[in-house]
């Protein structure tokens, strides 16, 4: 008598979150960042006090390339985030939701990071308030934020 593997095959049933939890996910996720900002800013300063006078500038250029590295360190912050929790972030965590890839496979590394940088692209966030909701850091990545208790995801 031999013995067979059975592996049963199904597709992945994927339910979108709603735009409430997506708002909660974005409000949630935007305190956390600057929580984190504040206290890396906190961390800086103390190691450099000398830069308090430079953040304090009226150079238009000096407030611009601080402004770009500030979206440069959210993108960061939010792939590293999505990476480490494996799709999720704070919010997503709170909320019961995460980012898979279209196919329900969790994201890369990669895809993580691209979603963060997209988000830095300017009026993202509207793109968020369209019905269904399908952001441009959805659209761009290939990826849904899904509610986790209402879908079935591939194993693996």
């Amino acid at each position: 008598m031999t013995e067979e593997s059975h592996v049963l095959a199904f597709e992945a049933h994927l339910v979108q979150a709603s735009h409430g939890k997506r708002f909660a996910n974005y409000i949630i996720d935007v305190i956390v960042f600057f929580l984190f900002s504040f206290i890396l800013g906190f961390v800086y300063y103390s190691i450099f006090p000398d830069a308090v006078d430079l953040a304090e500038s009226d150079n238009l250029i000096d407030n611009l390339l601080d402004r770009i590295l500030w979206a440069v360190i959210m993108a960061i912050f939010f792939g590293l985030s999505e990476t480490l929790m494996k799709g999720r972030t704070v919010g997503k965590y709170l909320t019961g939701t995460k980012a898979v890839n279209l196919d329900g496979t969790p994201i890369s590394t990669r895809t993580a990071f691209t979603r963060g940088f997209c988000r830095i692209v300017p009026f993202e966030a509207l793109s968020a308030l369209s019905s269904p909701c399908f952001p441009w850091h959805d659209k761009w990545s290939k990826t849904y934020v899904i509610d986790i208790k209402e879908s079935t995801l591939p194993e693996g």
